[in-house]
């Protein structure tokens, strides 16, 4: 599978709200292939889990902050390119991509 594309929305957009780059975001990921299919997930770091569930004890969502999910999610350290670049490439190696990304 030759990857021609992969767009990061934090790239595009920044960071989310009270967010910190690179270690306190989340970022959905589009993966686009030679063939023109496209797959996504969104990209969550670990510091970022907690800070959602700290904004969900304020707010109530979530039963206060009790569980969290997102479809489609990977777990990663930073977000940025060069590591999720070097998650997508460990997928495909692994055969576990589609597995994780869903199709578009």
């Amino acid at each position: 599978m030759k990857i021609t594309n992969i767009w990061i929305e934090s790239e595009q957009k920044g960071e989310i709200i009270g967010g910190e780059r690179e270690n306190n975001d989340n970022s959905d990921v589009i993966v686009t292939f030679k063939n023109e299919s496209k797959y996504v997930a969104t990209f969550i770091t670990y510091q970022n889990i907690e800070h959602l569930r700290n904004k969900n004890q304020k707010t109530g969502e979530c039963l206060n902050g009790k569980y969290f999910w997102a479809s489609d999610m990977i777990l990663i350290d930073k977000i940025n390119r060069e590591s999720i670049v070097q998650v997508i490439e460990e997928l495909i190696n692994t055969g576990y991509f589609t597995l994780v990304f869903k199709a578009t």
